[in-house]
Formats: C-alpha cells, structure tokens, sequence
C-alpha cells in the first residue's frame, strides 16, 4: 500500500471540495459571538478549527479565499507550495517543509481574505500538513475561484490561475 493510501486511511481523510484530503481535528467548544466578529462574519464561529491536509503528486487545492487566518504547518512528505495572491495583487510563492537550508518553512499564516492554492512542488511525492484556522472554519466561508473572473483582475497572475482553478 502506498504511503498516500496509508495516511489517508490511518487518518480517516476524505477528499476536500478544493481538492486534496482532509480530515477536520479540531472545533472549539467555545464560540465567538457574531457581533464580536467582523462584519464579514454573519454567524457565530468557533474559536478556532485545525484539519489534517494531504496532497499527492498531480493534485492540488484551487484558488480559493475564506475569511479567516489560515495558519499551514508542515508535518512530513515533501515541500508544498503555497500561492497566495495579496491585496495588493502580489503573487508570494511560499515553500513549506522541512528544510530550512531551502528557504522552506515549517510554518505560514495566509491571511483573510487573500486569493490562494497550493501544490506539491517538483519532485514532491506527497505533502501532509496542518491548517489552524482562527475564527474557526465554516465551509460557508469558503469561495472557490472562477479562474476566468480572478485572470480578469489579475492578468499578470492568469497563467497560474489557470493552472489551479478547477
């Protein structure tokens, strides 16, 4: 069996809507009250919600944004890239792994609302990492890029939209 097939069953992931596998670990029992939130929150969310991420050679996680922090940490397997479109419309091309020698990271915070996808960088066979995402995570906070309207607005970046848009 092979080591993508193993954590998947190991960690009980099944495929996430972005792409990829997942299994959520964490929920807060404790919640933030709507009105405490920022107006981009129309629901309660708990305080904070943390998954298991696993990406295998050939598949990736669409363009997407949601409306928290999104903190990535790299547990094992091989460097992923992470493609955060800024506010500014700034393409940053984050490695996360393991090797610091590389410039790679063990850890990232993608910020609200920014535009972002991730992939297995060359050579990777698999990538299984974390995401801690505070206010917790709502699949109604999820917004999964049309590639053609996010190329529209940023056209110096459609090459890579193209290629993580689903």
């Amino acid at each position: 069996m092979s080591i993508v097939n193993t954590l998947i069953q190991r960690y009980d992931l099944v495929q996430h809507p972005e792409g990829g596998w997942y299994k959520q670990t964490y929920k807060s029992s404790e919640q933030i009250i709507a009105t405490a939130l920022p107006e981009r929150f129309e629901k309660d969310r708990a305080f904070s919600t943390a998954i298991y991420f696993l990406l295998e050679k050939g598949n990736f996680s669409a363009f997407h944004r949601i409306k928290s922090d999104e903190c990535w940490h790299f547990y094992s397997g091989d460097p992923l890239l992470i493609y955060i479109i800024d506010q500014d419309g700034e393409l940053n091309i984050i490695s996360l792994g393991n090797d610091h020698e590389k410039g790679q990271s063990f850890q990232y915070v993608v910020a609200a609302n920014c535009w972002f996808a991730s992939r297995p960088a060359p050579k990777s066979e698999y990538c299984f990492v974390g995401c801690t995402v505070s206010p917790g995570f709502e699949f109604e906070d999820l917004e999964l890029a049309d590639a053609t309207e996010l190329s529209a607005i940023y056209p110096q970046h459609k090459h890579i939209i193209i290629d993580l848009c689903r």
